[in-house]
């Protein structure tokens, strides 16, 4: 198995668990809505085979995203960063 495809399927679990972690947080209506809307177009990059257009388009908002979260839901926060670095170990 290629290293690329491995990054993308560890990618694929972190977006799973930002969905859990998402899920167990009381995050504002804008905030869920925003993230969940980011998972949902990375992993439909990654089905394209976009995962450098995924880490470009998307790498700064899940940042911004980090840091609203990192006070009160540093759980979700370190696994938006999780899934930062992975977009970047696959698309570049």
């Amino acid at each position: 198995m290629s290293e690329r495809r491995t990054s993308e399927e560890s990618l694929r679990e972190l977006l799973t668990r930002v969905h859990e972690r998402l899920g167990d947080a009381s995050v504002d209506a804008e905030s869920r809505k925003l993230l969940a809307t980011l998972v949902r177009d990375i992993d439909r990059a990654l089905g394209r085979g976009g995962a450098r257009k995924a880490a470009s388009t998307h790498a700064h908002r899940l940042e911004s995203l980090a840091v609203r979260f990192e006070a009160d839901h540093p759980a979700l926060a370190e696994v938006i960063r999780e899934v930062i670095d992975a977009l970047v170990k696959v698309g570049i």
